[in-house]
């Protein structure tokens, strides 16, 4: 690995390309350096244009089940830091507001024709303030960092370009103070010192130093020469794929603040920028410590949480400002801010799942959102899997950290009604076949649970009974009762409501206990609120759709979402195919132990003469060769039984002959089960399966069955 040569990148070179600025390596050539005294530093020309920054791009390989990271999107362009440099740098006079906490008044507007002033007293409250720059071009502070100029102002400071002298004129940013009599942004700076020197992760902009001149002081950080999402998003809408990207790294940032007990507090696009493949957060004037006191941190109306005027700051009110972030990066037409107050999500923030992502981040009360920035993450990239699968067209199967796998497949066996391809979905059956939420394993009672053995279920609740109270034995006997709508359920279900509110875990065992009994219009909006507390998972979007269906309503978008994000969860392709999707199940992989199961589905679907339920076959609608490839494929069945086989051929053969009576001629060259595609053949052929069934037969009654079928079918002959 070497270092990029592009002039005040600080980037490595990795795959022959630098992971900051995105450039190809380039042969080595002078350094940057600085100038000397009076003059001013060498700066880096940049590349006239780029690539654009959102759009499908590909990295070279295969990407199918592999989520994306952030390094597939094109890379950012770096930005020229002498093009970044402000002519005129002034605060506008629509930004210049008291800093007095008590007055916040407009000052330094224009009267009369006259400008308005940048150094003076407020005409409220008197408090002096200040927005001229204390530093100019070719000023040196510290005798190591030559100024450029100033390349934008914030809500705590100027920020200034330099070229650190000591280090060949690497450049950096000075970040002073914008209101430098304010005594409160004077102690706001001396915070965010104490707190970034100390910071340390590659999505978080990194302080080198803190230095005075002249009596100020001035933070030094990396440049960070990139585009801010607040820049890209003016350029469009952003692809959500891509905003989730961004998502992902924010929250990681987050996650390592909020271990170090530190809050971020003011995230807005403005201040997280990409810059080569890479995000990083600036602007970290706002960080504090964990439950600092109301009122005492900076925050941008439309982002902060509301209670924060009452509250301390949390975590929870962290991931708020996440949330409203995407929402801005993501939803078209979305404003934060509508007549000077917080706007609402909009109904419709293009994607169901990211709209139930949003709203629990940004829930009204601080405790139903997301609790940690690793538990959003995990949802967020669930969403991002599923969104992924929608554009690529491929499935992004992940073990979940919150559920097991689907026990079994509901609803697969055909229908023993040779009118219909399924039966009606049973709801206890559904409910038996729903993955099972996975035990804490710092419970102590984890290792116990997971050695229970037993088949009967009154068994295993006498087990986890005799164990010692804890939450997960509480939680294992709630569900075994409710599973299979055992008496007892409903108590169990009310003491682990009481010993642990707020759990989403008891809502998903109600929800199974009135599935199970059939309840349906109970268990409808208890899986929907579980998909509204994990929009990421599969496994409650799965239970509500059998949870509609059972219900009689239509589930086919939530069977569709789990089945193109996971072909793991068989019981989705089915629930299409029993919407009327059969054709769905040729996706079901030849490694799934469902795969015969879909494979006869699909004969069923060709051969019954209901497609699905209610609807009656058109016997014109089939053509001859749908029924020879249904016949080709009970062939490719290798493993299936001989009986099993014969039994569905005879269906595609009966199919044959009703598509034979219907017409008026048999087709040329084609063939079904072995025979040509006429009546005598397809007839002589059926016949012979009736009497080879016949001569299996477990009962005379079906021997007499089959072999009066067989007769039946039998061609005329004059012998």
């Amino acid at each position: 690995m070497s270092t990029c040569r592009q002039p005040g990148c600080t980037g490595a070179i990795e795959e022959g390309y630098c992971d900051l600025c995105g450039h190809a390596a380039a042969p080595a050539g002078p350094p940057a350096h600085a100038a000397g005294s009076g003059g001013s530093p060498s700066v880096p020309t940049s590349p006239s244009g780029g690539r654009p920054v959102t759009g499908p791009v590909s990295s070279g390989r295969s990407r199918a089940g592999v989520l994306a990271e952030l390094a597939d999107l094109p890379s950012v362009p770096y930005r020229d830091p002498q093009h970044a440099v402000m002519a005129d740098p002034e605060v506008p006079e629509d930004k210049r507001y008291c800093s007095n906490p008590a007055c916040g008044q407009p000052i330094g507007r224009s009267r009369q024709g006259r400008p308005g002033l940048t150094d003076g007293f407020c005409p409220h409250c008197r408090t002096q303030f200040s927005f001229t720059p204390k530093l100019g071009k070719d000023d040196l502070v510290a005798g190591q960092y030559r100024v450029l100029g100033c390349l934008a102002h914030g809500g705590l400071g100027w920020i200034y370009l330099a070229a650190d002298e000591n280090l060949d004129g690497r450049w950096v940013v000075l970040k002073g103070l914008l209101n430098t009599a304010d005594a409160e942004a004077l102690a706001a700076a001396e915070a965010e010192r104490r707190f970034l020197t100390t910071v340390d992760h590659p999505n978080i902009v990194k302080i080198f130093n803190f230095q005075r001149s002249a009596g100020l002081g001035y933070i030094v950080m990396e440049y960070v020469g990139g585009q801010s999402l607040h820049e890209l998003r003016r350029q469009g809408t952003l692809p959500l794929r891509e905003v989730l990207m961004y998502g992902r790294e924010i929250l990681r940032a987050f996650a390592y603040l909020h271990e170090h007990g530190l809050v971020y507090c003011d995230l807005k696009p403005a201040n997280v920028i990409r810059v080569g493949r890479r995000l990083k957060l600036i602007d970290l004037g706002a960080v504090q410590r964990i439950g600092s006191p109301p009122g005492s941190g900076w925050a941008t109306a439309g982002y902060h949480a509301p209670e924060l005027d009452t509250r301390p700051s949390s975590v929870a009110s962290d991931l708020y400002t996440v949330a409203r972030t995407l929402a801005v990066l993501a939803i078209p037409g979305f404003s934060p801010v509508r007549n000077g107050v917080e706007a609402p999500l909009p109904d419709d923030c293009g994607n169901e799942s990211f709209a139930r992502l949003l709203r629990r981040a940004t829930a009204a009360d601080p405790a139903a959102r997301f609790q940690s920035a690793e538990e959003m993450e995990a949802q967020l990239v669930g969403v991002l899997r599923e969104v992924s699968a929608l554009a690529d067209g491929v499935p992004y199967p992940a073990p979940s950290a919150l559920f097991g796998p689907e026990r079994i497949a509901a609803g697969v066996a055909l229908s023993d009604d040779p009118a219909q391809v399924f039966d009606v979905l049973d709801p206890r059956a559904a409910a038996a076949a729903l993955p099972v939420p996975l035990a804490d394993p710092a419970d102590p009672a984890a290792g116990a649970l997971a050695g229970l053995v037993g088949r009967d279920p009154a068994q295993l609740v006498a087990q986890v009974t005799a164990m010692p109270t804890t939450p997960e034995t509480l939680l294992t006997k709630a569900r075994l009762l409710a599973e299979q709508a055992l008496e007892g359920a409903g108590t169990a279900l009310d003491e682990a409501r009481r010993a642990l509110p707020g759990d989403w875990r008891v809502t998903w065992y109600e929800a199974v206990h009135a599935l199970a009994r059939g309840f349906t219009g109970q268990a409808v909006p208890l899986f929907d609120r579980c998909v509204s507390l994990l929009p990421g998972e599969c496994a409650p979007k799965l239970a509500l759709a059998f949870a509609l269906e059972s219900a009689g309503q239509d589930p086919v978008r939530w069977y569709e979402s789990v089945w193109r994000t996971d072909h793991a969860f068989v019981s989705a392709a089915f629930g299409l195919a029993r919407a009327g999707r059969v054709e769905v199940l040729d996706e079901v992989p030849a490694s799934s132990s469902h795969w015969v199961a879909a494979q006869l589905a699909l004969v069923g679907s060709v051969a019954r003469p209901a497609l699905r339920p209610g609807l009656q076959a058109r016997p014109g609608a089939l053509t001859p060769t749908e029924l020879s490839a249904a016949a080709d494929r009970l062939d490719h069945l290798t493993d299936l039984d001989p009986r099993r086989r014969d039994a569905m051929t005879a269906e595609v053969l009966r199919a044959a002959l009703t598509w034979l009576d219907s017409m008026s001629g048999p087709p040329r060259g084609v063939r079904v089960a072995g025979a040509d595609f006429t009546e005598p053949a397809v007839r002589r052929r059926l016949e012979e399966i009736y009497r080879r069934l016949a001569a299996g037969a477990e009962s005379r009654r079906e021997r007499r069955a089959l072999i009066d079928r067989a007769n039946a079918v039998r061609p005329w002959t004059w012998v």
